[in-house]
């Protein structure tokens, strides 16, 4: 209460300075009105203390709980526990400073004291993070239209209409669509184990009550841990869903792909790219060496699958119940060359070459009442080449093999050879107006069964695609494409090829 009075007293004597006489304003009665103020707000903090201990002094410092913090939580390292009841001997007791002896800032005396800060001792060792505390989250968008400039958006019943295995969005009715919605957990939770989930929101689900399918549905894309195998993280074990280590471009993240898709041909070795099981991979240091500074620099690569990889999986690719009791085998070899060597012009140049194989027995789903399907072979080899773009570069792939293929004349599904691959060129370039961007252009073609499909419907697929992506700031990623293409719809039930010319765009966004 009398601080109160004495703020009052303080103010009104501010506002009454200008209007009193002009004796009233020299220096020494100031000077006077101010040490009257120190010296009431003195007696007010003795009174205070006295009437606090009972009139025998100052009140000693309450003991603190050991092992316990000021809030009462962790240890706070470094500050004594202070004892009530077994002071140190020739302690004196703090003098408690006064506000008001500091005439520039005799205002702070009519405030509440600041809350103190702990501090840990710096010397001691900070405790150690958790498993959760070690896990990050981060992830991507992808926004697509696609429009018809011109051909088969429509067909009669039994005739092949122009789509794509890989984006549903290509139709004779659709504008806006989602292709992934990915959030990424990972993080170290041991020195020798690393933990990855990476659910997708942007999921459609067919089979529904009614013929239309629903669209957003989250599905599990990648569920996996790698166990380090060695102190320098060059061998590990990575178990549980994951990609499969066949063909490059599948291995490649589609937040770094330049295409909008991957091809037919090396896609319709493992759809979806994934399948639960086991991989070994191993990488050199040199290898890492050399894609570390080609992550550095920029280009895009297809992630650390291991400079080899071998594992065993169900074999029934992404999320399908297992249908055999075989297992399938995959395994791959990749291998970057610095090509300095051979000359100036060939300065900073890495051309990166490989193969990968697999064997598998894969039994398709089939129409109710309709094909009967039992286990089929489902072998592939192929090979890889890509010159990273520095700044022109190429990449390519083709692969051959054979598996399981719907026959119109038989009725039935067969195992049958198939081949195909792709070709692609790239410019990169670093600075720009509109910021980094990568004209491309690629070619590709596949003769062969899609085998996750019903009843495993035969493509038949010739495409050009020609495009440029940019990127006018770090999360933004903008892909805009011309493409012609020649497909097989992959449904039994339509026959023929449909034509059509496309022009697709994609907005990225990287958080």
């Amino acid at each position: 209460m009398k601080r109160c009075l004495l703020a009052t007293k303080l103010g009104l004597g501010a506002l009454m300075l200008p209007f009193s006489p002009a004796e009233a304003q020299t220096v020494a009665e100031l000077q006077r009105q101010i040490d009257e103020l120190k010296a009431m707000i003195r007696a007010q903090a003795a009174e205070r203390d006295l009437r606090r201990t009972g009139g025998v002094g100052p009140r000693p410092k309450p003991a603190r709980l050991a092992g316990r913090s000021d809030a009462g939580t962790l240890p706070a390292a470094g500050r004594p526990v202070e004892s009530a009841l077994d002071p140190k001997p020739g302690a004196r007791a703090e003098r408690q400073v006064i506000l008001a002896d500091e005439p520039d800032t005799w205002w702070r005396a009519l405030l509440p004291p600041p809350p103190e800060l702990l501090q840990d001792d710096p010397d001691k060792p900070k405790r150690p993070k958790t498993w959760f505390e070690r896990l990050s989250l981060r992830g991507y968008t992808q926004l697509r239209v696609n429009e018809f400039l011109s051909g088969d958006d429509t067909a009669p019943s039994g005739v092949s209409r122009l789509r794509s295995v890989h984006d549903s969005g290509i139709t004779q009715a659709n504008n806006f669509t989602f292709r992934r919605v990915r959030l990424v957990i990972q993080g170290d939770i041991h020195e020798r184990v690393f933990l990855y989930i990476q659910p997708d929101f942007a999921v459609s689900v067919n089979n529904q009550a009614g013929p239309e399918p629903r669209q957003h549905f989250a599905q599990l894309r990648d569920a996996f841990a790698d166990v380090f195998l060695d102190e320098d993280r060059r061998s590990k074990l990575r178990l549980g869903q994951q990609k499969v280590p066949y063909g490059w471009e599948n291995l490649q993240s589609s937040q770094n792909r330049l295409t909008l898709d991957r091809s037919d041909a090396i896609n319709s070795a493992i759809p979806g790219e994934r399948d639960i099981g086991i991989t070994y991979y191993y990488t050199p240091w040199h290898v890492q060496r050399i894609w570390d500074r080609l992550a550095k620099g920029g280009q895009k690569l297809f992630g650390n699958y291991g400079a080899f990889g071998l594992g065993v999986y169900n074999g029934q690719t992404i999320n399908r119940v297992e249908r055999n009791n075989g297992v399938m085998v995959a395994g791959m070899v990749t291998w970057p060359f610095m090509l300095d060597g051979l000359g100036a012009a060939f300065k900073d140049q890495v051309v990166e070459v490989g193969g990968s194989a697999y064997h598998n027995q894969f039994q398709p789903e089939t129409r109710a009442g309709g094909v009967t399907a039992t286990s089929f072979d489902d072998s592939r080899v192929g090979i890889h080449a890509i010159l990273y773009p520095q700044p022109f570069g190429l990449q390519a792939e083709w692969n051959w093999g054979r598996g399981p293929e719907f026959d119109p004349v038989a009725q039935a599904i067969t195992t049958k050879p198939l081949e195909g691959g792709y070709v692609q060129a790239m410019v990169r370039v670093d600075r720009s107006w509109i910021g980094p961007f990568m004209p491309y252009a690629r070619w590709q073609t596949y003769r062969g069964g899609w085998k996750v499909a019903t009843n495993a419907p035969r493509l038949e697929t010739d495409e050009v695609e020609i495009g440029i992506e940019f990127q006018p700031i770090k999360p933004i990623e903008i892909t805009l494409a011309y493409a012609r293409m020649n497909r097989r719809e992959a449904d039994e039930r339509r026959l023929g090829q449909a034509e059509g010319d496309l022009f697709r765009a994609q907005l990225q966004v990287n958080y």
